[in-house]
């Protein structure tokens, strides 16, 4: 932690079993984006996945404008990149409110809520059945 106290906004981002604490401070000078103490580009290698995990400060036009700490668990690398998403678009949304109504629109704000279903028993897997035999 810095000596000198910045006020943040923080947020959390869900997506199937991944969690996203995200951590967003304003910035003058050009702003960046480390995901578990990785650069961004490196957490996130494809083109695709920097372009999820980023929609948020595209749609708001807030590019450059903060410093953002992500801490990142569970799940796989498409399903962090969105709970990412997710969690930053909460996070400019309570730090700014206006820009909330734009998040809400492009479905920023919205939770993904689909999950692996669970297996149930006398099941293969969650719905599909052992063969069956007539003889």
């Amino acid at each position: 932690m810095s000596a000198t106290k910045e006020k943040y906004t923080q947020s959390v981002g869900r997506r199937k079993t991944s969690v996203a604490r995200v951590r967003i401070t304003p910035t003058q000078s050009k702003g960046g984006i480390t995901v578990n103490d990785r650069p961004f580009e490196d957490y996130f290698p494809t083109t695709e996945l920097q372009k999820t995990a980023g929609e948020p400060l595209v749609v708001s036009e807030m590019e450059g404008a903060f410093v953002i700490t992500a801490l990142i668990t569970g799940g796989g690398i498409h399903s962090q990149a969105e709970a990412l998403s997710h969690g930053l678009a909460r996070a400019i949304s309570t730090f700014k409110e206006e820009l909330r109504p734009t998040l809400k629109k492009a479905k920023l704000l919205t939770r993904d809520a689909r999950a692996k279903e669970r297996r149930k028993f006398g099941l293969k897997k969650a719905r599909k059945s052992p063969q069956w035999s007539k003889r």
